[in-house]
């Protein structure tokens, strides 16, 4: 008899024992003033790291991270048999920069500010089904690299509007493996490309709202799971623009989230710092998720969690040439047992 592992047509199953056996997360200056600072393994109390650019600076941070997380394991690099991570900047330069020091088997992986949760769910997939021992899956984003990339160098003092979001500075990453320590990884929803004809890149709340309730409802639909069975359902960086018309979207289709509907753009600063509508970037879900959710999962505050990473897959050409911004959000089910 063949083992059912999938759920409809996005959702994967992991029966056997895929658990995330360490996580770590490290952050930049602002980050370490807001909300979840003691979550945190390492603040930098500069935006350079130590560094001579601030490219340089992300790389040191995701590959402090990846170290962090190997030693909190109890393992050596030696024992990780593949490292899966992606980034913000144009092909992947902090990740694969990263690995290049490193030396571990490496698959780079893009999904924008999802990537947290995507390159989890493969890194589970290749666990489960007997490909690799141990994965770390890994991401990373700085403040200053996406502003120069994406929009205008900081430098230039650029004014924005209320609706845009502050890219979080870190890098959070994952272990996954087989054992009987950490939360469980039991299923991954993976989204499809979403697109309703936004094009303000300042705008990415609105621009990835319904890519995340999508994703939400395709979860419960494949599962036959409801908002209830969760204690914590967090998107990754849909801030104060995106979380109120994702819930208005859900509303419609028959769910109703209470209060555990959080958003990590919203959890990670405090309402005085400057962060306009809240976070974003790769290292928003990343930090909030391997940081503080772990260490609330660890102290049993939660049991069950749903974490839904979304996505811009914008780049600069492409708002340039006046192209709208399809979007898209992964989702893994995190249990405790018991």
């Amino acid at each position: 008899m063949i083992e059912q592992r999938q759920l409809g047509k996005s959702t994967w199953v992991f029966s056997n024992e895929v658990r995330l056996l360490s996580s770590a997360a490290v952050v930049g200056p602002m980050e370490g003033e807001g909300n979840l600072a003691d979550s945190f393994d390492l603040i930098y109390n500069d935006l350079y790291a130590g560094q001579e650019t601030w490219e340089k600076a992300e790389r040191k941070m995701l590959e402090d991270v990846v170290g962090k997380v190997i030693e909190k394991a109890h393992l050596t690099a030696d024992e990780i048999d593949l490292y899966l991570a992606g980034d913000l900047l144009n092909q992947n330069i902090t990740s694969s920069f990263s690995a290049k020091s490193m030396q571990i088997p490496f698959l780079g992986v893009y999904g924008a500010c999802s990537t947290s949760m995507l390159s989890l769910s493969l890194a589970s997939v290749l666990v489960d089904g007997g490909y690799a021992n141990h994965v770390i899956a890994g991401v990373s984003s700085h403040n200053c690299t996406a502003e120069r990339q994406f929009r205008y160098p900081t430098e230039y003092g650029g004014q924005k509007p209320d609706t845009a979001q502050w890219t979080v500075t870190g890098a959070g990453a994952g272990l996954v493996g087989k054992g009987t320590r950490g939360p469980r990884i039991t299923h991954a929803t993976m989204g499809t490309v979403t697109d309703l004809g936004i094009k303000n890149p300042f705008d990415m709340g609105s621009a990835m709202a319904p890519a995340a309730a999508k994703t939400i409802q395709t979860h419960f639909e494949d599962t036959g799971r409801t908002p209830k069975d969760y204690d914590l359902i967090v998107t990754g960086d849909l801030a104060n623009v995106g979380l109120p018309i994702t819930r208005e979207l859900l509303e419609k289709e028959g769910y109703r989230l209470g209060e555990q509907f959080q958003d990590c753009g919203l959890m990670i600063y405090h309402a005085k710092q400057p962060t306009f509508a809240g976070g974003s970037g790769c290292a928003c879900s990343a930090v909030v998720t391997y940081g503080h959710l772990m260490k609330q999962m660890e102290k049993g505050d939660y049991h069950r969690i749903l974490v839904v990473a979304t996505g811009a897959l914008l780049s600069p050409v492409s708002v340039q040439q006046g192209e709208s911004i399809p979007c898209i959000a992964h989702a893994i089910s995190f249990e405790n047992d018991g």
